[in-house]
């Protein structure tokens, strides 16, 4: 076609001395024309075809593959394989102009394929995070290393290409570079091995709460990546965190929290222990009139009476067993929390005294909630601790709080 189109140019004038570079500028204006002709098809006329197919079809899986621009990317890989057969019908023969667009061609073919695969890759991962019930495979982690090694070929092809030499005799130099490598991909190779180690041994997968608090840390994980874990905390900023640091430090996963059905309240009361004293009967009847305490109250009176004929001891004798208020506060708060409705019964739940300390004496909640949902949470847990906050005066005795302004005005005028 070269040949056609320099005799054309030559029998309407041309002379020999421009006719070279009027006849390579014509043939690049048919390889030009004849290219955005196949852009043109391939964007404007087969994606919208294959657009309407898909949209039409009853499967899901092509959805995707025109979400991650498969079909884009395959499309338009025409107009580089159509400029690498009009090179040598459109231009003259060894030259350095054709060898510049035959290399050109070659490097934008092989770089559009590696794209594709890309994509392709990413239709695996979507399919993979909407079909997969378990989500431990280093799936993602795995992709990322196939889409080094893609571009890794592609980049190799093309500098093979540039030197006009096989892929062989660059790869056999690159034994020498190993060292080289090593310390480029120390952080990808690291990665890798991390995520084999993550999934192998199930410890954290996207979708987790996890806490990593030297690294700021502390939401869902959102992608565990070859390099990087993306988390996404709950005032809605996003940290990354190096997927090395996983393995080699620590953090703490709620995943079994959140599969147990249950969230922890752990918090204590602290009693002044100057209030902890002795019930009379009087106060025992008084205390009687409490719903939740009727129980506790007839039991530890049975016991007492017990213990009295036993060792011959009336009920005010200072030998005898008596009720106190610090012992009869810790089990009204365990009936009232094992009749919660947002306390879990199939969870601990217990009342326990931690030992005195300058702050009184610590008597510590252990339960579980039964809503996991934050907000509710911290409704429940304030709920519980507001009512029992204002039980404790029924009870003659007085929570512990440092001395505010107000109380040294009222020492100061007593």
């Amino acid at each position: 076609m070269i040949a056609v189109i320099s005799q054309w140019l030559s029998d309407n004038g041309i002379s020999q001395v421009n006719l070279e570079l009027v006849t390579t500028l014509v043939g690049s204006l048919c390889i030009f024309v004849i290219c955005a002709i196949s852009y043109y098809l391939a964007k404007h006329q087969f994606l919208r075809l294959v657009q309407k197919v898909v949209i039409h079809s009853s499967n899901t899986w092509d959805d995707l593959f025109l979400e991650h621009d498969v079909f884009k990317r395959v499309a338009l890989t025409s107009p580089y394989i159509v400029l690498l057969f009009l090179v040598p019908i459109f231009t003259l023969e060894d030259t350095l102009y054709r060898q510049f667009l035959l290399t050109l061609a070659k490097i934008a073919i092989c770089f559009q394929v590696a794209r594709s695969i890309s994509s392709l890759l990413n239709v695996i991962k979507s399919i993979y995070e909407r079909k997969a019930s378990e989500r431990y495979l280093p799936l993602n982690s795995t992709l990322q290393v196939i889409k080094l090694l893609v571009y890794l070929i592609a980049t190799i092809l093309s500098i093979s290409y540039v030197l006009d030499r096989s892929p062989f005799y660059l790869l056999s130099g690159i034994g020498a570079l190993t060292a080289v490598l090593l310390l480029v991909f120390q952080d990808t190779i690291k990665g890798l091995v991390a995520s084999i180690q993550i999934s192998a041994n199930k410890m954290v997968a996207p979708g987790d709460w996890i806490e990593i608090p030297q690294y700021g840390a502390d939401g869902d994980v959102l992608e565990i990546g070859l390099s990087t874990v993306k988390v996404q905390n709950f005032d809605r900023t996003v940290t990354t965190v190096p997927t090395y640091a996983l393995i080699s430090g620590s953090f703490k996963n709620w995943r079994d929290m959140l599969n147990s059905g249950g969230r922890r309240i752990k918090r204590a009361l602290h009693i002044d222990i100057s209030s902890i004293d002795f019930y009379n009967q009087e106060q025992i009847e008084e205390l009687k009139k409490i719903r939740l305490l009727a129980p506790y109250l007839q039991v530890k009176a049975a016991e007492l009476e017990a213990h009295a004929e036993q060792h011959n001891l009336t009920a005010t004798d200072i030998n005898s067993r008596q009720l106190t208020n610090i012992g009869t506060f810790r089990a009204y708060i365990e009936a009232y929390l094992k009749q919660h409705e947002k306390v879990h019964k199939n969870m601990t739940c217990m009342v326990r005294q931690l030992p005195a300390t300058a702050a009184g004496l610590p008597l510590e909640l252990y339960f579980f909630s039964n809503d996991q949902n934050w907000v509710n949470y911290e409704k429940i847990q304030a709920d519980i601790f507001d009512h029992l906050f204002a039980m404790a005066k029924l009870f003659d005795i007085r929570l512990f709080q440092h001395p505010s302004g107000k109380d040294w005005q009222a020492f100061h005028q007593s």
